[in-house]
């Protein structure tokens, strides 16, 4: 026979083998099966027992008071419900887990556990870089190329490397472009692992890291009302979030026409950090990541509610996001002169003929001191071996090991 019990727990259910005990033999059951001692039981078959504040109301409850009425003179049969009231705590056992009640409704949950549970959106007053400084001579060749080459018309971007001082300041000394696909709006990274290999091989020698990620805005993008749209957001978290650098930056090219003076058109710098809590909300997932036609692209779109100030909402207007760095420039140990990587024009063997002719009159450690020149270099040296060997020479200034120079030199020649 099965009888069902009614506390403030909920319902749960005994079994007993036998219809015809008494009260006394049922507490008995009821302490076995459920865990509550018999001197902390009250039952009826009254579902106002579970109203009861006090002991006085407790004990108006007198219909399974005497021990030794058997339940079925209360006529309790298999299914009946019996209400119960105990004092105390204790741990109720589910189907797959187990939990400890607290008053009448369960578990209270306090202000601060309400809030912990919300995802808040709020703007963060500073970054966690104090500056980002640009080598002239690499980002000069960064917007040369988008400016006179693609004319602002499709996006373009490249991943910075560089130092990181202690102080938080950031410095930029040389701009890998990997292979991609730009337009209008949307720029797609085609990522190469051998060739961001040989990338890291370089920065390493060079004693230099991936600081930070920089893209283009096209001419039709400054006509819209963002900094940064909903896909530049994503991008931007994605690549920070990639990175686990603190100092991370992100920087924009852009050009910014001005309409009151004849239309003349200025090229243009900004740099951000995606703030702590939009990194995090890429990691976790919140980022919608489809963006739709339709969507306006200032706003990024959640796939849970966030709280941005005191309203609950699924958009948050993407310069929540951003935390502004002030940006420097310096003249860095390299030279930007060498044809760049994946742009329109391959790079080949004739272009280093040509570089190194037109620099005969340098040292021949000062001759090869170009990111994108090494980059060419490790396609055919060994990364392991030969590019660290390079590298060293280049990042101390020393002379260059003859065995080495007669390999470039007969490389160039062979164009």
């Amino acid at each position: 026979m099965m009888l069902r019990i009614r506390s403030r727990d909920g319902l749960e259910r005994i079994t007993i083998d036998n219809p015809n005990i008494t009260v006394s033999q049922l507490k008995t059951i009821i302490q076995t099966q459920l865990s509550i001692p018999i001197h902390n039981q009250t039952l009826s078959t009254n579902q106002n027992l579970l109203l009861s504040k006090t002991h006085n109301d407790l004990n108006r409850f007198t219909d399974m008071s005497n021990p030794n009425t058997p339940i079925t003179a209360l006529n309790l049969t298999h299914g009946s419900i019996i209400f119960l009231s105990y004092e105390g705590e204790r741990n109720v056992v589910g189907p797959t887990t187990a939990f400890t009640p607290a008053g009448s409704f369960g578990r209270k949950m306090t202000m601060d556990d309400l809030i912990a549970k919300q995802m808040r959106v709020s703007r963060q007053e500073s970054p966690h870089c104090q500056s980002v400084s640009f080598d002239r001579d690499c980002a000069n060749a960064f917007q040369l190329y988008v400016n006179e080459t693609l004319a602002f018309a499709v996006k373009r971007g490249g991943f910075m490397y560089g130092t990181v001082k202690d102080d938080g300041e950031v410095e930029v000394d040389f701009i890998y472009e990997p292979p991609q696909q730009g337009f209008e709006e949307n720029l797609v990274i085609f990522r190469d692992p051998e060739e961001e290999k040989a990338v890291e091989a370089i920065a390493l020698g060079l004693g230099m890291r991936k600081v930070g990620f920089i893209f283009t805005q096209t001419v039709s993008q400054d006509k819209k009302d963002y900094t940064l749209s909903n896909r530049e957001v994503i991008q931007a978290a994605e690549f920070h979030a990639e990175s686990g650098l603190k100092e991370w930056v992100t920087a924009v090219v852009k050009l910014e026409v001005n309409e009151e003076m004849d239309g003349a058109a200025d090229v243009h710098f900004e740099a951000f950090q995606m703030s702590d809590v939009c990194v995090k909300l890429f990691k976790e997932g919140w980022f919608e990541t489809e963006i739709k036609e339709e969507d306006d692209p200032k706003l990024s779109k959640m796939k849970k509610d966030v709280v941005v100030g005191v309203k609950d909402t699924k958009e948050v207007d993407n310069d929540f996001f951003l935390v502004v760095v002030k940006i420097l420039d310096h003249q860095g140990p390299l030279s930007s002169t060498f044809p760049v990587e994946n742009r329109i024009t391959q790079v080949t063997m004739k272009a280093l003929k040509n570089h190194l002719d037109r620099t005969k009159s340098l040292p021949f450690v000062k001759r090869i001191s170009d990111f994108h020149l090494l980059l060419v270099l490790a396609r055919v040296f060994d990364v392991a071996a030969d590019v660290p060997a390079l590298t060293e020479c280049v990042q101390t200034q020393s002379a260059i090991p003859e065995g080495y120079q007669i390999l470039i030199e007969s490389m160039a020649g062979a164009a």
